[in-house]
């Protein structure tokens, strides 16, 4: 038997797959609605102008918070150490008269009401700190800790002295501890362990306690070396400062101040140092004052920790 020839026939799925279906375009993508202004965060800007021209040497941070403990020295408007530091910070101010008081009432334009408020003052136990929102409950659980373990204490002033910051923008007057050094060492050890924990920068190893009475703006480095420079080669140190200062002169002192133009943000007036015979001018007027028992000494009764804008103290109550 002769066989056929086989014919190749397009099968059914072929001729499916021929078929073209018109493809439905995507669905449109719906917006989501704005938030409410009151859910928007807004990023902090500094403003040196609202600060006396300090500025943050730490950048902000969305949730974090700075922090310091300390302990409190309280002023008595009418009381005898009070009237002595504004005695001091004013003949400070004959000698550096941008000087900013810290903690006293020496400005005229202060009101009745501010100049009769208890002030204090502050001896630090740790450097700023900057903890997240989470830790600050169990930061202050630790320092709530140490207080109860430590009674109160006596300590004194014994003289005057200059320091300054870590990133060295301020110059601070200060009144140093002299008795209760060693009390104030062991709180400050004590909490050394709690910013280990937070992984925070301990306080310096060799502390010098102080209350900070007055502070200066110090000039940025580069212009102090380049004045420096400038000085000792004897050229005209006037003429370095850039067009956009000016050189005030006030009480006999010379004294940098930015000016402002449209491209530049307003300075403050600032210093590169203390003078030499800023300290040892008031050693020489008040430091025998400073010293006398019923005067420069204090009670320490409280541990405190500010935390952003919060304060929360502790009374020492071992």
């Amino acid at each position: 038997m002769k066989r056929g020839t086989l014919v190749d026939y397009e099968s059914s799925d072929d001729e499916k797959s021929s078929i073209e279906f018109p493809v439905a375009p995507p669905p449109k993508k719906r917006r989501l609605p704005s938030l409410a202004s009151s859910l928007v965060s807004t990023a902090r800007k500094d403003n040196p102008a609202l600060h006396q021209g300090r500025i943050r040497t730490n950048p902000h941070v969305e949730g974090q918070y700075a922090a310091y403990v300390y302990v409190p020295v309280k002023l008595v408007p009418s009381g005898s150490l009070h009237s002595l530091l504004c005695k001091v910070v004013t003949r400070a101010r004959d000698i550096v008269p941008i000087l900013q008081a810290i903690g006293v009432s020496v400005d005229p334009q202060d009101s009745p009401q501010d100049a009769d408020a208890e002030r204090e003052l502050h001896v630090s136990l740790t450097r700023p700190t900057y903890l997240r929102a989470h830790q600050r409950e169990g930061f202050k659980a630790a320092l709530r800790t140490i207080a109860k373990a430590y009674p109160p204490f006596q300590a004194s002033f014994a003289t005057f002295a200059e320091l300054s910051n870590d990133e060295r923008t301020r110059a601070f007057l200060t009144a140093e501890i002299g008795a209760g050094h060693t009390e104030l060492k062991a709180l400050c050890d004590s909490v050394t362990p709690v910013l280990r924990t937070f992984r925070q920068k301990e306080f310096y190893s060799e502390p010098r306690f102080h209350a900070s009475i007055a502070w200066a703006l110090l000039q940025r480095a580069s212009r102090i070396h380049d004045a420096e420079t400038d000085a000792a080669s004897g050229q005209n140190v006037v003429d370095q400062i850039p067009t956009s200062s000016t050189l005030i002169v006030v009480k006999g002192k010379e004294v940098v101040k930015e000016a402002q133009d449209h491209n530049r943000k307003p300075e403050f007036p600032s210093i590169p140092h203390f003078p030499p015979e800023l300290v040892s001018t008031l050693e020489t007027e008040f430091g025998a004052v400073l010293r006398t028992r019923n005067i420069g000494t204090f009670e320490c009764e409280y541990l405190c920790v500010r935390i952003g804008r919060d304060t929360t103290q502790w009374k020492l109550s071992s």
